[in-house]
C-alpha cells in the first residue's frame, strides 16, 4: 500500500485507503455497508492486513453470531461489562448501541456502561455479567464455585466455555482498542437511544 493512500481514520490511526484494499477486504467492507450501514472502525483498523482482518473478523462472528446457548443479547451484555472495567471507549459505545438496539432498552445500554449492579437483569444474566466481572478483574481467582454458580443459573458448561470466550475476546480486543486510541464510530453514539 503506498504511503500516499495511507490515511487515518477521525482518530488518527492509520488505515489503508479504500482504493487500495485487496478484493476480499474490499468486499466485507462492502458487506458491513449493506448490513450495518457504515464500516466500524474497528475493521478499518484490521485491514491494514489481510490475515490480521480475517482471524479478528472469524473470531468475532464465531463468538458473537455463532452458535451458542447465549443469546446475541447476552453475548453484547458481556462485551459491554467487560469494556467497562477495562474503559475501553471504543467497545463501550459500540457494544452498548447493541445492547440498546438488541434489547430495546437505552437504560439498559447505560446501566451495563457504568456499573451493571444497578441494570435491570434477571438471575441467569446477573450471574453471567458477575462471572464476567470477576474473570476480567481477577482471573487467577476464577474457581469451581464460580462456574457452578452459572450452573444454579441455568447455564450448560458449553455455555460457560462461551462466555468464558466472550469475555476473553472482549478483554483482548479493549487493550488493542485503547493501545492504539481508537474511537467509535459516530453512528453508535446515537444508535438504540429511541
Amino acid at each position: 500500500m503506498s504511503k500516499e493512500k495511507v490515511h487515518a481514520l477521525e482518530i488518527g490511526l492509520p488505515v489503508p485507503d479504500a482504493d487500495d484494499l485487496s478484493p476480499d477486504t474490499r468486499k466485507y467492507w462492502d458487506l458491513c455497508a449493506d448490513k450495518l450501514g457504515l464500516v466500524p472502525n474497528v475493521i478499518k483498523a484490521y485491514s491494514f492486513d489481510d490475515a490480521h482482518l480475517k482471524g479478528f473478523t472469524t473470531l468475532y462472528n464465531t463468538l458473537m453470531l455463532g452458535p451458542s446457548g447465549l443469546g446475541k443479547l447476552e453475548r453484547e451484555m458481556i462485551a459491554v461489562v467487560v469494556s467497562s472495567i477495562n474503559q475501553c471507549f471504543y467497545c463501550l459505545v459500540a457494544h452498548g448501541a447493541a445492547v440498546r438496539e438488541l434489547s430495546g432498552q437505552p437504560e439498559l445500554g447505560e446501566a451495563l456502561a457504568f456499573n451493571h449492579r444497578y441494570a435491570d437483569l434477571d438471575a441467569r444474566q446477573r450471574a453471567m455479567v458477575a462471572f464476567a466481572e470477576k474473570l476480567t478483574r481477577a482471573p487467577w481467582e476464577i474457581e469451581e464455585a464460580d462456574r457452578q454458580a452459572l450452573r444454579a443459573a441455568g447455564f450448560t458448561d458449553r455455555d460457560i466455555w462461551d462466555i468464558a470466550n466472550v469475555a476473553g475476546f472482549f478483554n483482548m480486543s479493549n487493550r488493542v482498542a485503547s493501545a492504539v486510541h481508537m474511537l467509535p464510530n459516530a453512528d453508535y453514539h446515537k444508535a438504540g437511544r429511541g
